[in-house]
């Protein structure tokens, strides 16, 4: 008896001295709790950039890929920028954040643009033939502490795979595993397959932080907001070596205007 107490003080002691940030909470069901409101990190870079991890940042394009991609960059304006829906893999790569609600049958992602899917995990397989759609048809299944998302049935018009204009074609099939290592961070390894437009399947990862307590997403009407499309270009704009949008060194501001002259009565 006095060898039990033992044990279970020596076991108390142990958890007391491991980090509250180390021990990653549990739902009631033994899983992973992935609830909860998440933001990028600085670590990672380039964000937006679906080539993030790949030699060079080189895509593995195949002929009809590169075809895409230059139809993308050059003949297309940005679909969210337009609010149409980025769908995924877009969103894994997103600078923005989300929100996670879990439940025992199904995992939601609510977005900063008012976008939410939907993953059910109550054992269902794909349909032969889904309507193609921006987040695909996806199915969930946890494998130990992964939630798993398996995607196919994706849309292949107004559709970029990144905030880059990477292309995807209906070929498409995504494969999310998300982990939550630590009480502070949630992590998703995207796995891209898409033989028409790649040669070979790549994964894209990163990892995000969570926000602080009771911080929610706030209301976004992207409607509101491409009043005047005529004045957005082509493509994502220029892209720095690096995988980042944005111009090397961009020409400083102009002044600003003089205030305006009072009236005088």
């Amino acid at each position: 008896m006095q060898m039990r107490i033992r044990v279970i003080g020596f076991w108390l002691a142990a958890m007391g001295a491991v980090p509250a940030w180390s021990q990653v909470p549990k739902t009631a069901d033994g899983h992973p709790d992935l609830n909860g409101f998440w933001k990028g990190t600085r670590d990672t870079k380039p964000v937006g950039n679906i080539a993030k991890d790949l030699p060079g940042l080189k895509l593995p394009l195949t002929p009809e890929g590169e075809a895409a991609w230059k139809h993308n960059t050059t003949a297309t304006v940005d679909p969210e920028s337009l609010c149409i829906l980025g769908g995924i893999p877009r969103h894994n790569a997103s600078g923005l954040p989300f929100m996670v609600l879990q439940t025992p049958r199904f995992v939601a992602f609510l977005y900063f643009y008012s976008y939410y899917r939907l993953i059910p995990t109550d054992g269902r397989k794909h349909e032969e033939d889904p309507d193609p759609s921006f987040f695909g048809e996806e199915v969930g299944h946890w494998d130990g502490d992964a939630f798993v998302i398996d995607s196919t049935g994706f849309k292949d018009t107004q559709v970029w795979a990144d905030e880059n204009g990477s292309p995807h074609s209906d070929a498409l099939h995504v494969i999310e595993r998300w982990t939550r290592p630590d009480a502070k961070h949630i992590h998703v390894d995207t796995t891209i397959e898409d033989p028409k437009f790649y040669t070979k399947s790549f994964t894209y990862s990163r990892t995000w932080e969570a926000g602080e307590p009771g911080q929610r997403l706030s209301e976004y009407s992207c409607a509101e907001n491409p009043v005047d499309r005529e004045h957005l270009g082509f493509g994502p704009g220029p892209i720095r070596p690096d995988g980042t949008r944005g111009y090397i060194d961009p020409a400083p501001l102009p002044p600003p205007p003089p205030p305006p002259t009072p009236i005088k009565h």
